[in-house]
């Protein structure tokens, strides 16, 4: 069994909305294990963004304990999360979040600039992953001369630049349609046999049949937890999309 990389125990989110406490998370305990590649499911409001933010150190827990990679997250100021954030973590958002005045190689190069990595080796490091994801012909192109499907894979390639141990897809394919969804889920799943854990918020139950775990929330606990016995995968030549896509 592969160890545990992340590890919650009785996680509580409570925000305060003037006279109002909002119970988002109430006692989430939840293991995912390197090279894990899960789907995070749920309906509205059953705390799965939550969640998120929360493995993603983009924000804190009210109380309970998170281990990231034997760190205790949990208890960190903002400095020290953006640190482990930076380091540990790749982020992959359903909106691209591209800076529109920057070429895709600028935009996967910037988490680099962050980590103070010289510009040579940062604009090298930017090729290789856009050329991974299958861009290496549009590094000079800016988002609004790409296609939507185009603009994932210069998020996704930003979201790999670090060689960061997770990456965390926040309905990544939301916003494409069906055959450049399929598309994307193939660079997931290549990403995933790399050795990547990969965790992947959705609420289509197509999309989450590509991970081999899916875990479901409901009113801020975890619902189910179980394994993926029948995983789709993109190169399945019985992959009913592409029955579809013929």
């Amino acid at each position: 069994m592969n160890e545990a990389i992340i590890s919650v125990s009785e996680l509580v989110k409570t925000y305060i909305m003037g006279q109002t406490k909002v119970h988002a998370l109430r006692g989430v305990n939840l293991d995912i294990y390197t090279n894990d590649y899960l789907a995070l499911m749920g309906p509205s409001g059953s705390g799965k963004s939550t969640l998120m933010n929360l493995i993603g150190c983009l924000d804190t827990p009210t109380s309970g304990t998170y281990i990231l990679n034997g760190t205790n997250v949990s208890t960190l100021d903002d400095d020290e999360l953006a640190e482990i954030r930076n380091k540990e973590i790749g982020f992959v958002f359903q909106t691209f979040n591209l800076l529109p005045r920057l070429s895709a190689l600028d935009n996967v190069a910037l988490p680099l600039v962050y980590g103070g990595v010289n510009k040579s080796t940062r604009l090298d490091r930017a090729r290789e992953v856009l050329d991974a994801v299958g861009l290496g012909d549009r590094v000079d192109h800016k988002p609004n001369e790409l296609s939507g499907g185009q603009r994932q894979r210069v998020a996704i390639a930003r979201a790999l630049v670090n060689n960061p141990s997770i990456i965390l897809a926040d309905e990544p394919t939301g916003n494409l349609d069906t055959k450049t969804s399929i598309e994307i889920m193939g660079i997931f799943e290549k990403i995933h046999q790399n050795g990547n854990t990969v965790i992947l918020v959705t609420h289509e139950p197509d999309i989450a049949e590509h991970c081999h775990r899916i875990v479901r929330l409901r009113d801020g606990v975890v619902e189910t937890d179980i394994r993926n016995d029948h995983v789709i995968t993109v190169d399945d030549p019985t992959h009913r999309y592409k029955q579809e896509l013929k």
